[in-house]
């Protein structure tokens, strides 16, 4: 008969959702962590920012490709609902800023929404080169003066199943190109939540940012209620006790992790704001901390 703490933690396995892999191939691992910094690094020069989280200014992709956002100092709120200090996500396409904050942003093809609580969108651009700018918003879509540096990509033609492949004979082009692909190459259909800028296993160094995502639901910060939202809650774990508990109630989708050296494991949940039920199952990885650097 099993002891009850084993078949609890064997039904904890069972229901949590499988991490995003590091990439098989030696010349694909060597290349993705080759960024790591780059997507893990903490910046705190701007205490409010929005920004693409996935993407850079000049990078190639092809489409679709996902686009995923970050925002910080700010929490997410689905459109219609009032709360302090909250908002919701638009992407502009070749479109510059609005030259008021007082007026309402359109519905088109330029003025993306997603007053639904998004985290992320995929955009399906014709091939050639696309001004992308994340702005956000309040609950009536009028801009707060919070958006992104507007950046530049080129779709160079559309997605195929098949992965871009790394050449050791021209490792550091081929690199960028693969790196560039496989940040934007949009997930398979379903309801998720996910950490979106580390992978299952991988080596950083503290501290470390650590965005969030969900797909099925939106964000929901604690004081409004909508259909098919939630927060997130991030459990962190050493030698199976519980080190952290960052709660995100306020709608935020990203987080700081300050520790030191050592093999964490991040579960990252997804709950209900009124009953703190969990609406999927979570997310589990490990984290491996080999250093500390210094801000």
């Amino acid at each position: 008969m099993l002891y009850l703490p084993l078949l609890l933690a064997l039904l904890t396995l069972s229901t949590a959702a499988a991490a995003a892999p590091l990439p098989r191939g030696e010349l694909e691992r060597q290349c993705w962590q080759r960024y790591a910094r780059e997507r893990s690094r903490v910046d705190l020069r701007e205490p409010t920012a929005v920004h693409f989280s996935n993407l850079r200014h000049g990078w190639r992709v092809r489409s679709p490709f996902m686009v995923e956002f970050a925002v910080k100092g700010m929490g997410v709120v689905p459109a219609g609902k009032v709360l302090a200090g909250t908002g919701h996500h638009h992407i502009l396409v070749n479109t510059p800023l609005p030259p008021s904050v007082t007026d309402k942003l359109p519905f088109n093809d330029g003025h993306r929404h997603f007053g639904k609580g998004q985290t992320f969108a995929v955009l399906d651009l014709p091939p050639g080169e696309h001004k992308l700018r994340l702005l956000f918003a309040d609950h009536e879509h009028r801009p707060y003066f919070v958006f992104s540096p507007e950046i530049t990509v080129t779709v160079t033609g559309k997605r195929s199943a098949e992965p871009l492949k790394i050449d050791p004979a021209n490792f550091e082009t081929s690199c960028a190109a693969w790196y560039q692909d496989e940040v934007a190459r949009p997930r398979g259909p379903g309801e998720w939540v996910a950490i979106t800028n580390v992978r299952d296993g991988e080596s950083l160094v503290s501290p470390v940012s650590l965005r969030f995502g969900v797909d099925g639901y939106g964000v929901c910060a604690a004081g409004q209620k909508a259909d098919k939202t939630g927060h997130f809650a991030l459990d962190v774990l050493r030698e199976g006790k519980l080190q952290q508990a960052v709660d995100l109630s306020n709608g935020a989708t990203q987080a700081n992790l300050f520790v030191p050296p050592g093999s964490y494991q991040l579960r990252l949940r997804f709950v209900d704001g009124a009953t703190g039920r969990e609406l999927l199952p979570p997310a589990e990885q490990t984290l491996v901390i080999t250093g500390q650097d210094k801000l």
